[in-house]
């Protein structure tokens, strides 16, 4: 289990464990906070092609799914 503390995850490289389209290594560009200033989500943009995800912070945690960094 990746240890994240979401408000240091803007522009943090990630590498996604099952890779699809070719998409492996992704940067966060946006970080999206509630009315509390709290980090709710987060936008994942493929290094390769610039598609945009859109997925709650905590589910970079998965260390099944995720690592920090590119590998």
């Amino acid at each position: 289990m990746n240890r994240i503390n979401p408000n240091k995850l803007l522009l943090s490289k990630w590498t996604s464990t099952s890779p699809q389209q070719k998409e492996k290594h992704f940067i966060v560009t946006t970080l999206i906070r509630d009315e509390e200033n709290v980090v709710i989500e987060c936008i994942l943009e493929a290094v390769i092609n610039k598609n945009q995800y859109q997925l709650p912070w905590q589910s970079l945690t998965s260390s099944e799914d995720w690592l920090q960094g590119w590998k």
